[in-house]
């Protein structure tokens, strides 16, 4: 990660409105971290392959009036965060004109974990998500120390996810309501 110039003691009013008028280059991201704005650049083919495949997976089992982003900015103004997550859910009606939305419009947050980024999805962005609170929070960590593998983490209370499933990349999950689907993991690639 490169960390931008600007600093992390800012308030989060100046960091939201600086983050909103930068000008980041094509397939990076942008996010307001621990560390100030940090620009992320664009992920592997088969990170994009582990997004793409959940999001025609949401698309085609959701019903209409939720929407599906891969490169909606998600700010936590309870823990002072934006990310963009890899795929997101929320409501059509909760859309309006702006860069981002809060966490409490989304309905589930997907990360998919890159070796340099792999601790920091499984550990804080668990715990701002929950703060969000972002009702479901699908992990995708192909470095998982036991091999592959997809984490659902729901039921946030008092900034930490109360339920988790985990089950390997080849089995299915079942995302609970308010998304109530299966997502078929076995053409995630590993690598």
């Amino acid at each position: 990660m490169t960390a931008a110039a600007v600093h992390p003691w800012w308030e989060w009013d100046g960091l939201l409105q600086t983050w909103r008028e930068l000008d980041v280059p094509e397939g990076w991201r942008a996010e307001i971290t621990e560390d100030g704005i940090t620009m992320t650049p664009p992920p592997s083919i088969s990170h994009n392959d582990i997004a793409s495949l959940v999001d025609r997976a949401l698309v085609r089992g959701l019903p209409d009036n939720l929407r599906v982003f891969q490169t909606l900015g998600v700010a936590i103004p309870a823990v002072n965060r934006l990310y963009i997550p890899d795929v997101c859910v929320v409501r059509g009606n909760d859309l309006h004109k702006g860069t981002e939305l809060t966490a409490e419009q989304v309905l589930l947050a997907v990360e998919v974990t890159s070796k340099r980024n792999a601790e920091h999805d499984r550990k804080k962005k668990t715990w701002h998500y929950a703060h969000g609170p972002v009702p479901l929070y699908l992990l995708i960590d192909r470095y998982d120390a036991d091999g592959p593998a997809v984490t659902l983490f729901s039921h946030p209370v008092d900034g930490h996810y109360q339920r988790q499933t985990r089950v390997p990349f080849g089995d299915s999950i079942e995302l609970p309501d308010p998304v109530a689907l299966t997502v078929e993991t076995s053409d995630f690639p590993k690598q």
